[in-house]
């Protein structure tokens, strides 16, 4: 169905989707190609919401040799009016005869539509050229307009025996310095860097990214604290500068007062035991356009996101460390009574970072 070159140009495309890895959201990232006779001649990403779009660049640049060309494009061309016109008509226009989408667009109010608009006028359409890396380099934006939440990372740091911290609280550090350098890159390209009270008071963590080699574009995740009864201190360190949300399930008065006068933004979202609403949180951030979240939190709010089936991928940081038996662990979960109650893990990637492991697996319930 597609030949050697589709899939070249293809993995081309999202190439260039990476780009915009850590600054196109809400949107999602996008890359494209064109091709004539076998050659590249024009090629594009998108890079911020509001900008052009990756076929933009991409037409911009063929000019007039995108008449018969071939496009390759990550997610299909958009055929709705946003902050851009549709992509579809910029295609039509130009008079490409082919393209060819890694997956179908997601959001309702393209979903397939693009497609056809092309097809109606003659162009030859396919879809579904190495759809699996596309979607994963989407996976946020395919979330939250399938599921209406964002798609959920939790990082974690543990020895390996499974432990995050001495039993008295310490935890810095763990891991070495590769490995904290390399989680600068997840938070980046998250959208939302969410915590617990816990690990706010005992560590009283910024939660921003350290970018000292200017790599990450500058970006600042929204910093979500879960406090169900809002213990924070207006000084803490990860409120200073704004850009901090607090969610709490029930607070007196006073408690609230203290927080609205040093600015802080509050949202009540309390489940039926006054704690903060997990599901609600996430279908809040959702609305506010939010697709990826990062927890870096304790085994209270990991195993309460776990245990709600909420995460979505983990992180894991292995050290070749051993820190015993009584060191915290990793995952505040009910306790078991049966394997069947287990939560299995599909590893998907490992890999050493400096003198650590890192894993990426994703959770699912074990087959009955």
């Amino acid at each position: 169905m597609f030949s050697a070159l589709d899939h070249q140009m293809m993995a081309r495309a999202l190439r260039l989707a990476e780009q915009g890895l850590y600054t196109t959201t809400p949107n999602p990232r996008v890359g494209c190609v064109i091709v004539k006779d076998g050659q590249i001649v024009g090629e594009g990403a998108h890079l911020k919401a509001g900008e052009p779009h990756a076929e933009v660049h991409a037409l911009r640049q063929a000019g007039n040799l995108a008449q018969g060309a071939d496009a390759y494009v990550t997610l299909e061309p958009c055929s709705h009016h946003g902050r851009t016109p549709p992509c579809a008509d910029a295609l039509i226009k130009a008079g490409v005869k082919r393209v060819v989408a890694a997956m179908q667009d997601p959001n309702p109010q393209v979903a397939g539509s693009g497609l056809q608009r092309l097809q109606a006028q003659g162009i030859a359409v396919q879809s579904g050229l190495l759809e699996a890396q596309a979607r994963s380099l989407n996976a946020g934006f395919i979330s939250r307009m399938t599921r209406r939440r964002p798609f959920v990372r939790s990082k974690i740091a543990a020895s390996l025996d499974g432990a995050t911290a001495l039993q008295n609280g310490i935890s810095q550090w763990i891991t070495g310095p590769e490995a904290r350098k390399d989680v600068q890159h997840w938070r980046a390209q998250s959208c939302v860097m969410l915590t617990g009270i816990g690990t706010v008071l005992a560590d009283d963590p910024q939660l921003s990214v350290r970018d000292e080699a200017g790599e990450l574009q500058g970006r600042q995740p929204l910093r979500v604290i879960v406090d169900s009864h809002l213990q924070i201190s207006p000084q803490a360190r990860i409120l200073q500068g704004g850009n901090a949300l607090i969610v709490y399930g029930s607070a007196s008065a006073d408690r609230i007062a203290a927080l609205c006068q040093h600015g802080v933004e509050l949202m009540h979202l309390p489940d039926h035991q006054s704690r903060v609403s997990l599901d609600s949180l996430l279908e809040l951030l959702a609305s506010r356009g939010i697709n990826e979240v990062m927890v870096e939190a304790g085994a209270t709010l990991n195993g309460a996101l776990l245990h709600g089936g909420l995460i979505d991928q983990l992180i894991l940081y292995y050290a070749p460390k051993l820190l015993g038996a009584d060191a915290r662990g990793m995952f505040g979960l009910p306790m078991l009574q049966s394997m069947a109650a287990r939560i299995d893990l599909d590893i998907t990637d490992m890999r050493q970072i400096g003198r650590d492991i890192r894993l990426l697996a994703t959770p699912h319930s074990p087959q009955p």
